[in-house]
């Protein structure tokens, strides 16, 4: 779906079947550093909230990382964290 539209934020589980959040969002970064496109924010959702799974996350790419349960408070701090005003 990247490679036909453009978003203004990813959502990405960092556990899902076949591939694994960390490892698609590797693959977001790099894909966008080979078409020199704008860098899309990835918000990383996982119930791996210890501080290595935070740091996997960054180190992968994302731009931050919110730990289930997630309140709906949490999501939208975060995404205006992401987005700006």
């Amino acid at each position: 779906i990247l490679e036909e539209e453009r978003f203004d934020l990813i959502l990405m589980d960092m556990q899902m079947p076949g591939v694994d959040g960390l490892a698609a969002t590797r693959t977001l970064r790099a894909r966008e550093a080979a078409d020199a496109a704008p860098r899309t924010p990835v918000l990383m959702l996982s119930a791996n909230a210890m501080r290595e799974h935070r740091e996997a996350a960054r180190a992968a790419g994302a731009d931050a990382h919110l730990a289930k349960p997630v309140t709906a408070e949490a999501l939208v701090s975060a995404i205006g964290e992401l987005l700006g005003p």
